[in-house]
C-alpha cells in the first residue's frame, strides 16, 4: 500500500462510512484520487460473455450507483466497473445511518435500499462519457414498485445501447420482496422478458444475473436450471449476506447485508457449488471478501472467470486493483498455466466442500 493510500485511508476514518464513501466519489471526480495504472499483462486477458476484459478485477455495483466516475474507476487500474444499482425513478432509501464499518472484521454492512437518481440522471451521464473501457449497469427495480419485472424491462431498454453488459440485480437483501424473485417460477419469468426487451433493443449487450449468498442446495439447483434454460450470459455468485458469522465489531448486530472478509468462504462455497450446477458453461464472476491476489485467485479456483471488489477497498485504498493484478501475474507463472482461463474451476470440487 502507498503512503497516499496509507493517509487517505487514515483521513477517511474520521467519517462515517457513508460520508467516506462520498467523498470518495467527489475525489475521483476532481482527480485527486489519481491513477493506478493497470499491470498490463496480457496474460491477464480474460474472454467472457462475448466481450475482451484486459483484467478480470472489476469493481462490483453499489460504489458508483449514479454513474458518476466510472472512466475514473477504470484508470485505477480496474479491467472493468459496474454502475448501479439503478432504478427506474429516483429514491431515497432507507434511513440513515445505514451503513456500517465493521473494523476488526475487515467488513460492511448496509441497508441503503437501491438509493439513487434513476435512470435518466445515470442515463445523461452515460451518453456523455467516452465509449471506452467495459462498464456494466446493474439494473434494479423501486421499492413501491407494483410490477417490479417491469422496471426490470424498463433498465433494459433503457441502458441497452450504451452498457457493455446489464446486470439483474434480485439478490439485495435491502429491498422488500426482491430475493423472492430468485424463486424458480419468478425468475423464468423475469428472465423470459428481460431478454424479450433485450431482443427488442437496437443493441444486444449480455444479460448477467446476480444471485444471493444465502441459498440452501435445493434453490441453487433451481437458479443453476433456469439460467441454463434461459441462455443467460452470466451469473455474479454473490451479493451481500443476511447470515451472520462470528463477529468482534459492535456494529456487528446492525441489519443489513454484509460484505467484506466475512463473506469470502460462503460467497467463494456457493460460487464453486454453482460452477459445478452448470457445469462450467456460464461465465461466472465471483464476489465477496476479495482484498487481496490470494483471495482473487481463490475465486477463480471455485470457478470464477473474473471477480469483483468493493468492501476490500475500504481496508486496502484504490491502489487494490492493481495489487492484485501483480499477484496474479506472478502466480500464473508460479502455477505453470498460461492464461487465468485455464485457472478456472480447477479447486471447485474442493470449494464446494468447504
Amino acid at each position: 500500500m502507498s503512503v497516499l493510500d496509507t493517509v487517505g485511508l487514515k483521513l477517511m476514518r474520521l467519517f462515517d462510512a457513508e460520508t467516506a464513501h462520498g467523498l470518495a466519489i467527489a475525489a475521483l471526480k476532481s482527480g485527486v484520487a489519481g491513477a493506478q495504472p493497470s499491470h498490463a499483462d496480457p496474460a491477464l486477458q480474460v474472454q467472457a460473455f462475448g466481450l475482451t476484459f484486459p483484467n478480470p478485477i472489476g469493481l462490483a455495483a453499489g460504489f458508483d450507483k449514479d454513474a458518476e466516475v466510472p472512466d475514473a474507476i477504470l484508470r485505477l487500474g480496474f479491467g472493468f466497473a459496474e454502475v448501479g444499482t439503478v432504478t427506474p425513478l429516483a429514491q431515497s432509501g432507507n434511513p440513515q445511518p445505514r451503513m456500517f464499518r465493521l473494523s476488526a472484521d475487515r467488513a460492511v454492512i448496509n441497508r441503503l435500499g437501491f438509493n439513487n437518481q434513476g435512470h435518466d440522471a445515470a442515463l445523461a451521464r452515460l451518453q456523455a462519457r467516452p465509449q471506452s473501457g467495459i462498464v456494466g449497469v446493474n439494473i434494479g427495480a423501486n421499492k413501491d414498485s407494483s410490477d417490479k419485472i417491469a422496471d426490470y424491462e424498463l433498465g433494459v431498454k433503457t441502458f441497452a445501447n450504451l452498457a457493455s453488459y446489464l446486470t439483474v440485480n434480485v439478490s439485495s437483501p435491502n429491498t422488500p420482496g426482491l430475493r423472492g424473485l430468485q424463486d424458480r417460477d419468478a425468475l423464468e419469468e423475469l428472465l423470459e422478458r428481460v431478454l424479450a426487451a433485450r431482443a427488442q433493443a437496437d443493441t444486444q449487450p449480455p444479460v448477467v444475473l446476480k444471485i444471493a449468498p444465502d441459498l440452501d442446495d435445493e434453490a441453487l439447483e433451481d437458479i443453476a436450471e433456469v439460467v441454463l434454460g434461459a441462455g443467460i450470459d452470466g451469473v455474479i455468485v454473490s451479493n451481500t449476506t443476511i447470515s451472520r458469522p462470528p463477529l468482534k465489531s459492535p456494529e456487528r448486530s446492525e441489519q443489513g447485508g454484509l460484505s467484506g472478509a466475512p463473506l469470502f468462504e460462503l460467497s467463494t462455497h456457493i460460487l464453486a457449488k454453482f460452477y459445478l450446477a452448470t457445469e462450467g458453461k456460464v461465465p461466472l464472476i465471483g464476489v465477496g471478501g476479495v482484498d487481496s491476489g490470494s483471495a482473487a485467485w481463490e475465486k477463480l479456483r471455485a470457478g470464477a472467470s473474473l471477480v469483483q471488489i468493493y468492501s476490500g477497498m475500504v481496508y486496502e485504498g484504490p491502489g487494490l486493483a492493481r495489487n492484485i493484478g501483480q499477484h496474479l501475474s506472478r502466480q500464473l507463472k508460479r502455477s505453470g498455466y498460461d492464461t487465468l482461463s485455464a485457472v478456472t474451476g480447477t479447486g471447485a470440487k474442493e470449494w464446494a466442500k468447504a
